[in-house]
Formats: structure tokens, C-alpha cells, sequence
């Protein structure tokens, strides 16, 4: 982690948020000088939504693929960070018009803006991170969230009937908070309804929503609501206001399971797991087909199956028993025999 923390350090952030020091590079991988010529030519804009790179999460995944197809691919890159919803369209057109060869919008705030300077210029690819645009120079990542929600969720409730760690009350209460209600996140929270009651049907889940991604306060004080209520294990889905619910269960003595990538590091007591969600290797992948000519429009499909989405390693606490049952259900979703709901149930 202190790898991420230097690289996020080296950002600096210039004109209208322009990262500086991304320029061009040769490829890392030994390519002769003409393929190496190409991808510095090739370039690539990301711009993220308002929660930042320093989310922890789904914006910094999206920088960590940008940066390693920078280093590995020899692409030139460029980042920059929106700081209001009205930054969306600005920004994505300012990298349409200095010909960039690729732009990545990082959520799915973002799918209008998308959709109006994707048409302005026809000849940018576009790719856009959880939701689809039409369009033939858009490629859409969608990622099957539900299915790790699920998992996380089979773990959170298997911990809860068992008594399985240190602080576990008698109240079978979990927690949820959430950013926004929109499909990236409800999807996450769906499974994970799934997963806590197909293990414990009398589980009570409580569900609030920040309202925001970038507000830990916010997050923070609606952790404290559910931790007074009882509740012992919270799932953070709420990007940057997320870290304020891991502070909150860390400061209560009770646990936290992360989102979109293995936010344990932030608190190796408190967060047990994370769902984790591919936005580095979608972000990877799509930028190395653009450079290799073989990117298409339209949406492509992350889940367990394909390693598009997964559950962070356990704390080692956790019984080896209540995991395993865990991984067994990973298989039979990947099989077809569990197929985690998209919807959350009316409470």
C-alpha cells in the first residue's frame, strides 16, 4: 500500500486538473521502437467523478489501470479529477478536443455527459465504468456486483448466527450504507441482502444512504445511527463517505466490510473482507485493446466467472469452516445454481 500512497502523491494536479508528469513513455516490456512509437501516441484521458482519486476505492482502481497501462504498455495518460457534476462535460470535451485517442469516464453520474460529447465526437472512443451508453464509439464496463454482494453478505450473516468473532451481540442486526440509490450501488446491496438471509432468514438489515460519495463525515454519522442500533457488522458502498463508516465501526469496537477494492489495510481489526470490483483490469484491458485496434463498442460483461468481480481474502479470525461455505457458494454462483438477485427487497 505505501506503493499506492506514493503514487497518489506524485499527483500533481495543474490547469484545471490536468495530472502533470503523465507524458509520453517508451513500452517497459522490450518492444521495438515502432511499437513503442505507437503507444506513445496513443493516449489516454481518464476523468473521474467526485469522488477523487483519493476514494480508496472505485476511482482509485480506475487510476491504478491507467497507471499500469502507462508503465506496461508504454501509453501516454493523462488524469483529471472532477470536483462537482458540472465538471463532467468540460472535462471529457477538453480531451476529445486535444485528440485523445481514448477517454474513460469513471461512474455512472457520468452516463449523460457521456452521451453528449461521445455524439459531438464521433471520431473518440469513449468507455464509461458501471452503466451503458449507446453509442458506436462507446464501450461500457458492467460489472455483476450482486454476486460478490452475495458473498460478502453469506459471510457478514454466517459471522452473526455464529457468534463467529470478538463483539458479536445477541441483536442480529447488520448494517448497510450506501452513496446513492443507483444500479452500481443497489446491486452491491441486493446480494448482499441475499447472501445475509439465505444463511440466517431472520437477520435485521439496516439500509441508509449518504447521498453522496465524498463526504466521510457523512458516512461516519450514519454508521453511528446503525451502530446504535445495534448493529455490528456495516457494509460500506459509499466510496469516499465509506471511509467514514469504517472509522465509525473501528472507533465502536464492531466491523466493517469494505467495497470495490480491499480496503482492509485501512483498519486490519475492523474491515473483515471487501467486495471487490475489477475497475483497474476493465480500465487495463479496454485501454490495451484500443491500443492493439480490437476494441469494440458496447457493453462488456465483469463477473466471478471472468475474476471481474471477487471477495477479498478474510480476516484470519474468521473460522475456516464459515469461509469455506462461503467459497462453495462462489462456485455454484459461477455454476449457475445460486443467482444472486440485482434488486433490493422492500423492507
Amino acid at each position: 500500500m505505501k506503493a499506492r500512497a506514493l503514487a497518489l502523491a506524485a499527483t500533481l494536479l495543474v490547469g484545471g486538473g490536468l495530472l502533470a508528469g503523465c507524458g509520453s513513455t517508451s513500452s517497459s516490456t522490450g518492444a521495438s521502437s515502432t511499437s513503442g512509437s505507437k503507444a506513445a501516441q496513443y493516449k489516454v484521458g481518464l476523468v473521474t467523478d467526485t469522488g477523487g482519486l483519493n476514494d480508496h476505492g472505485f476511482n482509485h482502481l480506475a487510476y491504478e489501470g491507467l497507471l499500469q497501462a502507462k508503465n506496461q504498455l508504454g501509453v501516454t495518460v493523462s488524469v483529471v479529477q472532477s470536483q462537482t457534476e458540472s465538471d463532467y462535460v468540460p472535462f471529457l470535451t477538453n480531451y476529445a478536443k486535444q485528440g485523445y485517442n481514448l477517454v474513460i469516464a469513471v461512474g455512472f453520474l457520468m452516463a449523460q455527459a457521456v452521451q453528449q460529447v461521445s455524439h459531438e465526437f464521433p471520431h473518440t472512443h469513449f468507455m464509461i465504468i458501471d452503466d451503458e451508453v449507446n453509442g458506436p464509439n462507446v464501450t461500457s464496463s458492467l460489472f455483476e456486483t450482486q454476486q460478490c454482494g452475495y458473498l460478502v453478505g453469506e459471510l457478514a450473516g454466517l459471522i452473526q448466527k455464529d457468534h463467529a468473532l470478538p463483539n458479536i451481540n445477541n441483536d442480529n442486526t447488520l448494517g448497510v450504507v450506501g452513496g446513492m440509490s443507483i444500479p452500481p450501488v443497489n446491486t452491491y446491496i441486493a446480494g448482499f441482502y441475499a447472501g445475509v438471509h439465505a444463511v440466517d432468514p431472520s437477520a435485521k438489515i439496516l439500509l441508509k444512504y449518504t447521498n453522496d460519495f465524498n463526504n466521510p463525515n457523512n458516512g461516519q454519522v450514519f454508521a453511528q445511527s446503525e451502530i446504535a442500533q445495534h448493529a455490528d457488522i456495516i457494509f460500506q458502498v459509499a466510496g469516499g463517505s465509506g471511509l467514514g463508516v469504517i472509522t465509525a465501526a473501528q472507533q465502536a469496537h464492531v466491523y466493517a466490510i469494505g467495497v470495490d477494492a480491499d480496503q482492509n489495510y485501512l483498519a486490519p481489526n475492523t474491515v473483515i473482507t471487501s467486495a471487490e470490483k475489477g475497475v483497474n483490469v476493465a480500465t487495463f484491458d479496454t485501454i490495451k485493446e484500443g491500443l492493439d485496434g480490437t476494441l469494440k463498442a458496447g457493453p462488456q460483461y465483469f463477473s466471478l466467472a471472468n475474476n471481474g468481480v471477487g471477495m477479498a481474502p478474510p480476516i484470519s479470525a474468521i473460522p475456516r469452516s464459515i469461509v469455506n461455505q462461503v467459497l462453495q457458494s462462489e462456485k455454484e454462483i459461477i455454476s449457475g445454481k445460486i443467482v444472486p438477485p440485482t434488486n433490493i427487497p422492500n423492507s
